[in-house]
């Protein structure tokens, strides 16, 4: 019996202890050290629990539901970020917020960020930018790089893979352009799915005319995350989908170079 999907309000998706001022409640899906693409440097990367999208080739379908990630404090995380401070420092590393999605726990996202620059380390947070409404200015300045997911660049397209609308992950781009945060943009190529040439070359142009796209990361769809979909009763609907070529991505790489952007 396939499991039922039920996408959270924006309202429950708040953070259990968001009203207590001693030590905010959050729950993680997991952490990594070491992390090499989240951002410059080596990472601590802490993957927060809970998303509002329904992403077709979501790896981490297991992080959608808050109530399946392991409740924590703030205080907890600061102490062992804390404990690898000297080394991501040494490294030119830092801490990505990832998930699911950071968005989702806005107060603990912000307490953690403010944490570590507290340290001096260098931060960043991976955001579908859906919920960049909830991302507050303070939330913002304590952040230094946006690696910001963008699914697709038609709101057809979009909703499709994603079940949300597009717009506020654009309104959320145009904003951290005009406070000139640095964004890396991501870009999954989906064969059959995100391969539309001229959707790709419009989304391109979009984010050259920002100004603050550092580089574009394109990615190639994997399936390493379709034993998860499984194992949690879901259809998994891109079984027969193939990773693109080394030519179809090259293509699209060069999409983004032609629009002057620096790829990864």
């Amino acid at each position: 019996m396939a499991l039922i999907i039920k996408r959270p309000s924006a309202a429950s998706l708040s953070e259990k202890g968001a009203g207590c001022p001693k030590d905010i409640e959050g729950r993680i899906h997991s952490t990594e050290i070491g992390g090499a693409v989240d951002g410059p440097g080596v990472r601590f990367v802490l993957f927060l629990a809970g998303c509002a999208l329904r992403c077709q080739y979501c790896h981490n379908p297991d992080s959608w539901s808050l109530k399946n990630g392991r409740l924590t404090t703030a205080s907890q995380i600061k102490d062992e970020i804390a404990s690898y401070a000297h080394f991501l420092k040494r490294a030119g590393g830092g801490l990505t917020l990832s998930g699911g999605e950071p968005l989702v726990q806005p107060e603990f996202t912000k307490t953690i960020l403010k944490a570590a620059k507290a340290l001096g380390l260098h931060t960043a947070i991976d955001t579908s930018g859906f919920l960049g409404a909830q991302a507050d200015d303070d939330l913002l300045a304590d952040t230094d790089l946006v690696l910001l997911d963008i699914k697709a660049f038609s709101e057809k397209r979009y909703k499709e893979i994603t079940g949300v609308n597009l717009q506020p992950t654009l309104s959320f781009a145009r904003r951290l352009a005009a406070i000139k945060k640095p964004i890396w943009l991501r870009y999954v190529l989906v064969p059959g799915l995100t391969d539309n040439y001229n959707e790709i070359a419009n989304l391109a142009d979009f984010a050259a005319t920002l100004g603050n796209v550092e580089r574009v990361d394109v990615l190639p769809f994997h399936k390493m995350g379709e034993y998860k979909w499984k194992s949690l009763g879901l259809s998994y609907q891109l079984e027969k989908t193939q990773p693109p070529s080394e030519a179809q991505l090259a293509k699209v790489r060069q999409i983004f170079q032609d629009n002057g952007l620096k790829l990864s």
